[in-house]
């Protein structure tokens, strides 16, 4: 094999490519795909990026993309993708030393990178052995209708049932600053920029991002003047869903008593100030009602400890199915 040439991203490549790379090796590697582009800097439309495509005697033949996120700043999220037949000749390996290289130029100073592949492929490998090590987990979890009993909630009338769950606008504030507390709670990991309530709004529960309804669980309503007091307000927000429409034909199918049924897609999270037990009595709760006539479909972070709480036992039990591999964000 001639040496390699290395050189900016052109026009034109992104269908080279494709003619000698073939299908994407997962959801993780097809969002990537899509980041391949002309370098871009701070002030462009997308952001900051750097991209290199490493030639074979003029062939496009590998390609790596190092670029910023506004969502979470403090690392940059970096893809190296290399024909099949060049593989373990150090491509791989010289495309991330340029990036990390054009990484020491980014707005605001060195970061460090990131990235997301399938547990247990040849991606995964390479960063590990690239000096990256595991940041978060995570699982696409399609939970069965009435595999979990529907709790009671509060005496079981429909007059408290309506208090304590409500269906609540995607535009509303209080669930719009619930979603963004929750979510930079479960990424402490790798911490997020600060979510105002217009920006989670945006992010999460916009036209935009697909967001179709939702469904909040609620503590029973409180008197501002003490027990005694008749209640006055309406109880705290304890647990949210918020569903999306699917734009995936290919998403998987549940069979059951109501025939094939495709999931619905759930954001299912709790307010981060309850306490453990109290954010997974809410978690099952709500659970046990999104799921309990149609399947969803829910994205499960080791970091969501309630959730997981609720359906780990389920994928123990065979109630629930997990699509695909586990999907693993990594470090350096």
């Amino acid at each position: 094999m001639a040496e390699l040439s290395y050189r900016p991203w052109r026009a034109g490549d992104d269908q080279a490519l494709l003619q000698i790379w073939g299908d994407a090796e997962g959801p993780a590697a097809q969002q990537f795909r899509g980041e391949l582009a002309p370098d871009a800097g701070a002030d462009d439309d997308g952001g900051w990026r750097r991209c290199v495509v490493a030639e074979d005697l003029g062939i496009p033949v590998a390609a790596g993309v190092v670029y910023a996120s506004a969502l979470h700043p403090q690392r940059l999220w970096a893809y190296v993708e290399v024909a099949r037949d060049h593989r373990r000749r150090g491509v791989g390996a010289t495309l991330l030393r340029r990036l990390r290289e054009a990484a020491l130029t980014a707005p605001g100073g060195p970061k460090g990178l990131r990235t997301k592949t399938a547990d247990g492929s040849e991606g995964q490998a390479f960063a590990l052995a690239s000096g990256f090590a595991p940041l978060q987990r995570s699982r696409h979890v399609v939970v069965r209708p009435g595999t979990l009993k529907l709790p009671v909630f509060g005496d079981g009338s429909e007059e408290q049932s309506s208090q304590l769950v409500q269906d609540l606008a995607t535009g509303s504030v209080e669930l719009s600053d619930a979603v963004g507390r929750y979510y930079t709670s479960v990424h402490a990991w790798d911490p997020p920029a600060p979510l105002s309530v217009g920006r989670a709004q945006q992010l999460f529960l916009s036209d935009a991002a697909g967001a179709h309804g939702a469904v909040v669980l609620r503590a029973p309503a409180a008197s501002a003047f003490g027990g005694a007091a008749p209640a006055s307000k309406k109880g705290r927000l304890r647990a949210f869903a918020v569903s999306y429409a699917s734009p995936l034909a290919a998403e998987p199918v549940v069979s059951g008593a109501r025939g094939d049924e495709q999931p619905t897609e759930v954001l299912l999270g709790h307010d981060p100030k309850l306490e453990p037990d109290d954010a997974r009595d809410a978690v099952r709760g709500l659970l046990a009602l999104v799921a309990y006539q149609h399947p969803v479909l829910l994205e499960v972070d080791d970091s969501m400890e309630a959730l997981r709480a609720a359906v780990d036992p389920l994928l123990a039990g065979g109630l629930a199915d997990q699509m695909g591999p586990d999907t693993v964000i990594l470090g350096d």
